[in-house]
């Protein structure tokens, strides 16, 4: 059962039914959702929408966050932009779980394309009951310290 009582930054560029459902999802399951770009009332050019979720993230305001687009490619190469933030583009519950252990990714990126509902509340429950493999703690400390060489 994945933890409860999150604070989730989610954004997309653009509302849908799997956008709603997934929000919805999220706050029956007891997590804070803070909504971003299409799906709240902020800039919803997708650069801008995961940029504003990263930000979130990497400063701590959220624990984790959740991103859409057409392909998820697009918000993932945004995301990634932001020092701090470690956004993974899952299509399935292991990827997304390996995302969360290997690389303790703190933002997860969807197809809104490509998953359905029932896909989607697989990857996110693997993502939130997901923890980091501690045997992968030296790379991900490397990974941290990259934002340091990029943020100059």
């Amino acid at each position: 059962m994945p933890a409860s009582n999150l604070r989730i930054a989610v954004g997309s560029d653009e509302r849908t039914t799997l956008t709603d459902e997934v929000v919805g999802y999220l706050r029956r399951d007891g997590h804070k959702v803070d909504c971003f770009g299409a799906l709240g009332d902020t800039d919803s050019n997708w650069p801008n929408v995961a940029s504003e979720v990263a930000r979130r993230v990497a400063a701590g305001d959220v624990d984790h966050g959740l991103l859409f687009c057409w392909t998820g490619t697009g918000v993932s190469i945004a995301a990634n932009k932001v020092p701090g933030a470690r956004a993974a583009l899952c299509a399935d519950a292991q990827t997304s779980l390996g995302a969360r252990q290997w690389n303790d990714a703190n933002i997860l990126c969807m197809s809104l394309r490509l998953i359905s509902f029932t896909v989607a509340t697989e990857i996110i429950a693997s993502w939130l009951d997901a923890d980091v493999d501690e045997s992968e703690r030296e790379n991900i400390e490397t990974l941290k310290a990259m934002d340091s060489v990029r943020s100059r």
